[in-house]
């Protein structure tokens, strides 16, 4: 394939990255943040699939079997279980204003410089190695793909400026000071760079599935087929076993610690993870699709390196698989595709490491040294914001041609994934201080600081000097024989140690150094009172609020402060900061107002997004005079939060205990007031229904005791009436009496079987003269076989009756209509009563079951509404003998009529009639 069209893809992909990036921070000036989402979140995680995912897992997988599962397996186990401590530590950091891995170890220790440039120093050490890697991966793939067949063998050229991974990492330089140092607050989000992070890993995902899916389906008919002929491959299938691990079974864990490790170390994971974090709940969803994101960047791996080693010569070396392939098989479309997607891998990683270690160079290296000039304090109007960002930009222009150079000088002779495990080991080396600091309020700055020096130096005579010596820089001698030929100081098996494999035996020495200078120290040694304050903090940051207690007790003016922040963080920024903390008042040099303990905590985390905790806290402490708070103070103010919190959570239990309580008392006081108005209509509506008949019987009794000559048609007219209103002064009796006898348990029900259909019609009959006199028009609607139900037939026929004498009253006054229908219901039989009246409204269904009650009944037309007549006790009736019957009354939908439906159910009689009884309920 031509170089050039190469080139041009490769510039042409980079050109849209910095469209991405430019976009997104566009969008982020305009309040519309596209990094916002547990997917981008996701995603930028997602950088941690670098080139030597791309093209080192095929290279592992076909030298070393499943370990490269491990790489993966690690970060899949510290997101799934550790999420609660990612929380944590993002919690910690925005309120802190941390910017970087050194940073937040240096804070949680006291806030300590020379442990800040200690992380630091280590931290550019290891990732060199690690930028360089990326740097190889650009260059051999080049090779590959612009050479192919022929063996890439001086891969970076004669002279250094026709090298194509300087450019590339010239062009990288550029990109990430456009849009890595854009802000001088590195605790702000680059949110442009996110984006291009988060497409990029897009990129080589699609890309590496593209290569799978080539393989697996175009070189071979299938999985089977693939599978099938690597069994056929003498010792292929063998290759990828347990058994090829490197170290057996110590090694498996050994690696699987180590990427777990490295994994919450790495500066550019911390970065993504912790600093570039939006919202903490993206990391919820974050901790299952990653894994996800995985999975699927690794699910070809296999089936590449089987059909690598299958196609034999042609496909050159492990690593360069994912590119011989497609190109043996004579694609170019393909090849080019998988390139970007090694480049997207590459690429991603060194720009997202270089902005953390510009941030931790130029904050923990450069800025300590430059406050020991002094000639930066003589002019306090000196605006060094501007130069402080050139120091940064710089830095990182330093960084990405040291990886450069040790590429070029190193890098030869490892493989990319040797290259990676080197710096994991290093990375690793950050972990003790970071995780025992955050649950172990005595860990001390001092132990902190040994164990590093000590961990970091039996890596360096483990891996990193045995690199050298492999590269030809000094005597293989030193590995063979060991320095000074003192056997038990061999770099690969350290005091005597054999049969690890290097990366696993690098790990166990150096952390096992760590951890005891690390405990052994702190529990020696006392802290001093920032470290106890910052301990105390640290430990307690997933508590709420603990992190905004203020910390100073010392005094200074708002002026003095406002002066120090101009100074090193410009005019808009200070501006900021003051206006954030007193809207009201202008902040300015002359303000000789005593500057509060908050306010002096806000300048010193605004200080800290820019230069590091370290130097925050040295600018600082040049205009405050006190001291802080010591750790009694802080512990108390912790007890004191702990026992509000708990105070707060108990009124807060107990309001919504006395809120549920009251709500309750107001419901039963209600439904007493209800069932008290109830109670007054029922007495008053009984009195008035009991008076009515009696006087109409008093009066006509009178009349014919004062009228012995009254005419016999009227006598008898006037006993008509009188036996008439006995009759109805006998229901009102007999209804409270059966209301009483039912709620009392004392109704006697006689059970038979009967024809429900028969005892429909019959009620319907009993009726008709008085559906008849009001023009309502009845139809009813039975079944053609009899219809056997057990029950009384007295009480069912009362219950029908008042049914029907209901739907009568509540009919429509025009064209007054209902409907009685007999039907089967499964093993029931189902009686429907239904009117073409108002209806009932769904929220009185139930209530029209209750005593006393009784719901209005519109007259003519508008709203005029008034009572109707009866007691409102025959449905309360109706459904207690329906219940004693073993059946059910409602209210539902109307279905026909569009009116109120009541619906009796009761069950069908078995076969043979059961034998006469008596209950007594």
């Amino acid at each position: 394939m031509s170089d050039w069209v190469t080139l041009g893809v490769a510039f042409s992909y980079l050109a849209i990255l910095f469209l991405i990036a430019a976009w997104g921070d566009r969008r982020a000036e305009q309040g519309r943040s596209v990094i916002n989402s547990p997917v981008v979140y996701t995603l930028s995680i997602a950088v941690y699939c670098t080139a030597w995912t791309f093209y080192g897992s095929v290279g592992r997988a076909t030298d070393s079997g499943p370990s490269f599962l491990l790489i993966y397996l690690g970060p899949t186990l510290a997101m799934l279980l550790g999420w609660m401590m990612f929380r944590k530590m993002i919690r910690i950091a925005r309120a802190q204003r941390i910017t970087s891995i050194a940073d937040f170890i240096s804070a949680r220790y006291g806030k300590s410089g020379p442990l800040a440039a200690l992380v630091t120093l280590i931290a550019v050490v290891a990732i060199m190695p690690y930028i360089a890697l990326q740097l190889k991966a650009i260059t051999v793939s080049h090779a590959v793909l612009s050479g192919y067949p022929l063996l890439p063998t001086d891969i970076s050229g004669e002279n250094f400026w026709i090298d194509k991974s300087l450019w590339i990492a010239l062009v990288l330089a550029v990109f990430t000071i456009l849009f890595g140092t854009r802000h001088l607050d590195a605790s702000e989000r680059h949110e442009g760079m996110v984006a291009a992070i988060a497409f990029e890993s897009i990129i080589k995902l699609v890309a590496f599935l593209a290569l799978g899916l080539f393989v697996v389906f175009s070189l071979y008919q299938g999985p089977a087929d693939l599978f099938r002929q690597a069994a056929d491959h003498p010792g292929l299938i063998d290759s990828m076993g347990l058994d090829a691990v490197p170290g057996g079974a110590v090694g498996w864990v050994g690696t699987l610690v180590l990427a777990t490790l490295a994994f919450i170390t790495l500066p550019r994971q911390f970065q993504v993870l912790v600093v570039e974090n939006v919202d903490e709940q993206h990391l919820k969803k974050a901790s299952w699709m990653f894994p996800l994101y995985l999975v699927a960047i690794n699910l070809f791996v296999i089936p590449v390196a089987f059909a690598g080693v299958l196609l034999g010569g042609a496909a050159q070396e492990p690593d360069s698989f994912v590119l011989t392939l497609p190109l043996a098989a004579g694609l170019e479309a393909l090849p080019l595709i998988v390139f970007i997607g090694g480049l997207a891998a590459a690429t991603g990683m060194v720009i997202v490491e270089t902005i953390a270690l510009s941030t931790m160079v130029s904050n923990h290296l450069v800025m300590p040294l430059l406050l020991r000039w002094k000639w930066l304090h003589l002019d306090p109007s000196r605006n060094l914001s501007g130069w402080l960002l050139g120091i940064r930009r710089i830095a990182i222009l330093i960084i990405l041609l040291l990886g450069y150079l040790y590429h070029a000088l190193i890098g030869e002779s490892y493989s990319l994934v040797t290259i990676g495990l080197v710096s994991f080991a290093a990375a690793a080396q950050f972990a003790p201080a970071l995780l025992l600091g955050l649950y172990w309020r005595g860990a001390n700055g001092l132990g902190a600081t040994l164990g590093l020096i000590g961990g970091f130096l039996v890596w360096a005579h483990t891996l990193l000097i045995p690199g050298f010596a492999q590269s030809g820089w000094l005597s293989m001698t030193l590995i063979e024989q060991g320095p000074w030929g003192i056997e038990w100081l061999k770099p690969y098996s350290l005091f005597g140690l054999e049969g690890w494999d290097i990366y696993t035996h690098s790990l166990f020495w150096s952390l096992l150094v760590n951890l005891g200078f690390l405990i052994g120290i702190s529990l020696f040694t006392r802290q001093n009172s920032l470290e106890q304050t910052q301990a105390a903090l640290f430990t307690e940051g997933l508590r709420p609020d603990v992190m905004q207690t203020p910390l100073w007790l010392g005094q200074t003016t708002r002026g003095e402060l406002y002066q120090l922040l101009n100074r090193y963080l410009g005019v808009n920024t200070t501006f900021k900061v003051f206006r954030n903390f007193d809207p009201e008042r202008k902040p300015g040099a002359d303000d000789e107002l005593i500057a509060p303990p908050d306010l002096i905590g806000q300048a010193e985390q605004a200080l800290t997004g820019a230069l590091g905790s370290a130097s925050a806290r040295v600018l600082i402490n040049s205009v405050v005079r006190g001291e802080a708070l010591d750790l009694e103070a802080v512990l108390s103010i912790l007890d004191t939060t702990t026992q509000t919190l708990e105070y707060n959570k108990r009124l807060e239990q107990k309001s919504t205990e006395l809120a549920r309580i009251g709500e309750e008392l107001r419901s039963a006081n209600e439904r007493l007031r209800e069932l008290d108005r109830l109670k007054d209509e029922f007495v008053a509506m009984v009195s008035h229904e009991l008076r009515t008949p009696l006087t109409s019987i008093r009066a006509f009794a009178e009349i014919l005791r004062d009228s012995p000559d009254v005419a016999t048609d009227k006598k008898n007219h006037f006993l008509g009436v009188i036996v008439k209103e006995s009759e109805r002064l006998s229901r009102l009796i007999e209804e409270i009496l059966d209301l009483a006898r039912l709620e009392s348990g004392r109704m006697r029900l006689n059970p038979e079987r009967l024809d429900f259909k028969q005892l429909a019609q019959d009620s319907a009959d009993a009726i008709t003269q008085l559906y008849q006199e009001g023009q309502v028009a009845l139809a009813v609607e039975l079944p053609e076989d009899a219809a056997w139900v057990v029950a009384d037939p007295d009480r069912l026929q009362q219950v029908v009756i008042n049914l029907l004498d209901n739907a009568r009253k509540f009919a429509d006054h025009n064209q007054p209509q209902v409907k009685l229908k007999l039907q089967t219901w499964k093993k029931h039989w189902r009686l429907s009563v239904e009117d073409n009246g108002p209806g009932i409204a769904e929220e009185e269904r139930e209530k029209v079951f209750e005593k006393f009650h009784q719901i209005q009944q519109q007259h003519g037309k508008g709203n005029d509404k008034s009572r109707p007549r009866g007691s409102g006790l025959g449905l309360p009736i109706s459904r207690g003998i329906i219940a004693h019957l073993g059946g059910r009354l409602w209210v539902e939908n109307p279905q026909e009529l569009q009116g109120a439906r009541l619906i009796i159910e009761l069950p069908r009689a078995p076969e043979q009639p059961p034998p006469s009884f008596e209950e007594s309920v």
